[in-house]
């Protein structure tokens, strides 16, 4: 269950409009990050966002899923996502990437994507 149940309770949440979540080394992986994305989808009015996923054997899939539900926060002005020490590469980002283009309201980011290995992103 872990991170994936914790989206799951998220998503009854639809008037959250601040959240810091810390699950720094949790091992939560791919489906945990997909599932805590699945919840924030339902999250619509949330506006301050702080989630510090570090050091949690997160590849591609998962912080695509984290993009692609934080896709539909479209009211999130501050966003801090610390996803550090994954296994992200340029896949993973460039879904995270994707996701949060629909973010049109973000005036603050802070974005932590330092890796073990390097993203390479096509130019």
């Amino acid at each position: 269950m872990g991170a994936s149940g914790l989206g799951s309770g998220l998503a009854n949440c639809i008037n959250l409009s601040n959240l810091t979540l810390n699950l720094y080394y949790n091992q939560i992986g791919d489906m945990g990050a997909s599932g805590l994305g699945s919840g924030l989808a339902n999250c619509i009015n949330l506006s301050n966002l702080t989630l510090d996923l570090g050091s949690n054997q997160i590849g591609d899939e998962g912080a695509s899923g984290l993009g692609s539900g934080l896709a539909n926060c479209i009211n999130l002005s501050n966003l801090t996502l610390y996803l550090h020490y994954n296994q992200i590469g340029d896949k993973g980002a460039s879904g995270l990437g994707s996701g949060l283009a629909n973010c049109i309201n973000l005036s603050n980011l802070t974005l932590n994507l330092g890796q073990k290995q390097f993203i390479c992103f096509g130019l």
